[in-house]
């Protein structure tokens, strides 16, 4: 499938069915995905490569390869690469909606 490229790095979606996304993104050093929420869907990130750093809802998560977190359905979250490599991670989408309109990016 396409990559598709973004300020803070790539994605490529594995797979899509009727009930389920999966994605990797590439999260390139010091850089990080927009603060955002989604209605429709919950997502569970599986770091393969790299360390992150998960903000959600308040909370701040390091996570390094093979840790993994849930971010369920309107919970405020983002990822962070606050490393000099990059970081790799698989994101199942589970729901209803996968469309990227299903962002909701929320400002500091």
């Amino acid at each position: 499938m396409d990559i598709v490229n973004r300020t803070w790095g790539k994605y490529e979606v594995l797979q899509l069915d009727y009930d389920c996304k999966v994605k990797k993104l590439t999260i390139n050093p010091y850089k990080q995905i927009s603060k955002q929420y989604h209605m429709h869907r919950s997502e569970h990130w599986l770091i393969t490569k790299g360390e992150a750093t998960v903000y959600l809802d308040g909370v701040f998560y390091s996570l390094v390869k093979g840790e993994s977190i849930d971010i369920p359905q309107t919970s405020i979250h983002y990822i962070a690469n606050e490393t000099d490599g990059p970081l790799t991670i698989i994101e199942t989408q589970l729901g209803t909606y996968f469309g990227e309109d299903d962002i909701v990016r929320v400002n500091d």
